[in-house]
C-alpha cells in the first residue's frame, strides 16, 4: 500500500484538503474557495492544481494510495452528490468518478460531518467513545451519527440528515434543502445572521449590531458585539442555542449518545451559544437520560477532523 492518501473536506465556503500519513499526521495542507467557480469542471481543475503543487512539494508524486472526500449529501455508496443544498452547482455530481478521472487516482466519498465524525473518533473528543453524534455548525447544520463504533448510513446512505429535522412547523424559515422550519436555517452560521437580521428589523432598541451593512451581517459580527455586552448580540446567541439545546434533547431519545461534539465556526464563539445550548437541553431532555449525556466542543482543528476523516476513506481503497 502507498504511503499517502488525500482527505479533502469540501464545504459550503471553502474546501480544505491535506496529504495525511498512515499514523494520522497532516503532511501538508491547503484550501481554495468552494463557490469560486460556476462550473464543477472548474472548481475540480483549480483542486487538481492546488492538489498536485503539495504533492510535488511533499516528494508525494505516485505515492497517493486513495483521495476521500467529506461534501454536503455526498452518497458513500454511489459515489454522487445528490442534492447539495449548499454548493453552487447543479446537482447530482458525480464526484468520485470526475476526481477519480482527473487525478488518475481511486476515490471514495462522504457526507462532510460524517467525515468529520470519524476523524474526531479517531484523533480527537470522541477517542474511546463507540455511541455520539458529531454536529457540525458551519455554512449549514450537518450531523454524522456513530452507533456501536460504526457510523450511521442507512439503506441509501443518506442517514443523519439532522440539521434538516423540523424545529418550526408553522411559519418556519425557508431553508437551502426546500423545506421549511429546519434547524440548519436557525442554528448554522447563516442562520445566525438571518437571526440578527430579524431582530434588528422588529425590535427597536439600540445596538451594535445596527453599526452594520444589515443585508452583509455576519455570525462573527454578532460575536463581536456579544464580548462587548451588547444585549440583543447576547439575545441571538440565546435564540440559537435554545434551538440546538431543544434539537439536541430530542436527538438523545433515538441513539442514547454517550455525547454529542459540536464541531465548526460558531464554537469559537464559547459560552455565548454554549450555555444556552446545555441549559435548553438539561432543560428539555427526557428523564430516563438525563445526567448521562456530554456535550463535548471538538478538541480538533477546524479544518483538520473533516480532512482527516475524509482521508481515512483513502485508505480503505485496495491496489489491484
Amino acid at each position: 500500500m502507498k504511503p499517502y492518501v488525500i482527505g479533502i473536506d469540501m464545504g459550503g465556503t471553502n474546501t480544505a484538503f491535506g496529504i495525511v500519513d498512515a499514523r494520522g499526521t497532516v503532511i501538508a495542507s491547503s484550501s481554495i474557495k468552494t463557490g469560486k467557480h460556476s462550473k464543477i469542471e472548474d472548481y475540480i481543475d483549480e483542486l487538481y492544481t492546488e492538489i498536485s503543487r503539495i504533492i510535488v512539494a511533499n516528494d508525494a508524486e505516485g505515492k497517493i494510495n486513495g483521495i476521500g472526500i467529506g461534501a454536503p449529501n455526498a452518497n458513500y455508496f454511489t459515489g454522487v452528490i445528490e442534492d447539495g443544498v449548499n454548493l453552487p452547482w447543479p446537482t447530482p455530481i458525480p464526484l468520485a468518478d470526475l476526481i477519480t478521472e482527473k487525478f488518475g487516482i481511486p476515490c471514495l466519498i462522504t457526507n462532510d460531518a460524517n467525515a468529520a465524525a470519524i476523524g474526531e473518533m479517531t484523533y480527537g473528543a470522541a477517542r474511546g467513545l463507540k455511541d455520539f453524534i458529531m454536529i457540525t455548525l458551519g455554512t449549514g447544520v450537518g450531523s454524522g451519527i456513530v452507533v456501536n463504533g460504526q457510523m450511521v448510513y442507512g439503506h441509501d446512505g443518506f442517514a443523519g440528515e439532522l440539521g434538516h429535522v423540523i424545529m418550526k412547523r408553522n411559519n418556519g424559515r425557508v431553508c437551502g434543502c426546500g423545506r421549511t422550519g429546519c434547524l440548519e436555517a436557525y442554528c448554522s452560521a447563516t442562520g445566525v445572521a438571518r437571526t440578527a437580521r430579524e431582530f434588528l428589523e422588529i425590535r427597536d432598541e439600540d445596538s451594535l449590531l445596527r453599526e452594520y451593512d444589515i443585508e452583509n451581517i455576519t455570525s462573527k459580527d454578532v460575536y463581536d458585539c456579544a464580548v462587548k455586552g451588547d444585549k440583543l448580540a447576547l439575545d441571538i446567541f440565546n435564540y440559537t442555542g435554545t434551538i440546538l439545546g431543544e434539537a439536541l434533547a430530542d436527538f438523545v431519545t433515538f441513539s442514547s449518545p454517550e455525547a454529542f461534539v459540536i464541531f465548526g465556526g460558531l464554537t469559537k464563539s464559547g459560552d455565548y451559544i454554549m450555555n444556552p445550548i446545555r441549559e435548553a437541553f438539561d432543560k428539555n431532555i427526557m428523564k430516563v437520560f438525563k445526567g448521562k449525556v456530554k456535550i463535548l466542543i471538538s478538541e480538533l482543528k477546524e479544518s483538520d477532523a473533516a480532512v482527516l476523516g475524509a482521508s481515512a476513506l483513502g485508505w480503505e481503497i485496495k491496489e489491484d
